[in-house]
């Protein structure tokens, strides 16, 4: 029962800011060199989780993405031991001068198929994007996961390296929390002839095995590894 927890908490992947806040919090698309990582993670353990740790991660697309293409970031905001939050509000902060997603989904669990993806429409929300539910439930082997996906403008340059805002959330008592340093990072680079023919990522946002995804910067990659470390520990 400890390591299922333990192996919830790693997978569960990043979330942050309360919907509705007024001021956005997306950052500049320049980071300092050696400071681009491809995902974080944040964790809310105090009073008002009763006991409970809720764990909250953000992993961009790839470590390096064409120009012209698009990212795709996965949120996801889980929970470690016997609490089981709704949560009712992500909120996802671009990298700046962004412009609006063109595929939003949510995965969560559901009473009747367990865990289920679903198509989503977000909406402005203070400089990001929100989606909204009356709830969905998480807990230790549920996490609820937002997966959205931007076109990476031509302004941006090869060898530049876009850092994206933070992620905002918002449900029962614990869950909510603000995390704009809860931040995903990729380097961009030239597209390759077969992603400026064909599009890089389709409908899914996931990119070719040949072009968009790195070897060692894919969502999968990053997640084996932590399943790994967690089943070692």
């Amino acid at each position: 029962m400890i390591r299922t927890s333990r192996l919830a908490a790693g997978v569960a992947t990043t979330a942050l800011i309360v919907a509705g806040v007024g001021v956005g919090l997306g950052t500049g698309v320049a980071t300092a060199a050696g400071d681009c990582s491809v995902s974080s993670h944040a964790t809310k353990k105090d009073a008002s989780t009763v006991g409970v740790t809720h764990v909250y991660d953000k992993v961009a697309s790839a470590e390096q993405i064409g120009v012209g293409t698009t990212v795709t970031y996965k949120v996801i905001v889980g929970t470690t031991g016997i609490g089981n939050p709704y949560v009712n509000t992500i909120t996802d902060f671009p990298p700046t001068g962004f412009g609006a997603p063109i595929k939003t989904t949510i995965t969560a669990y559901h009473a009747v198929g367990g865990q289920v993806t679903e198509d989503v429409t977000p909406v402005p929300n203070a400089g990001g994007w929100k989606v909204t539910s009356t709830g969905w439930f998480v807990n230790s082997g549920n996490p609820v996961t937002l997966t959205i996906t931007y076109p990476v403008p031509d302004s941006v340059k090869a060898g530049q390296q876009v850092t994206s805002g933070g992620v905002g959330v918002a449900g029962t008592v614990g869950v909510g929390n603000e995390m704009p340093n809860l931040t995903a990072c990729f380097t961009a680079r030239p597209a390759n002839p077969g992603e400026t023919v064909i599009g890089s990522l389709g409908d899914n946002g996931l990119g070719s095995s040949d072009g968009q995804l790195s070897s060692t910067g894919s969502v999968s990659d990053i997640l084996s590894d932590v399943l790994r470390n967690l089943i070692g520990s």
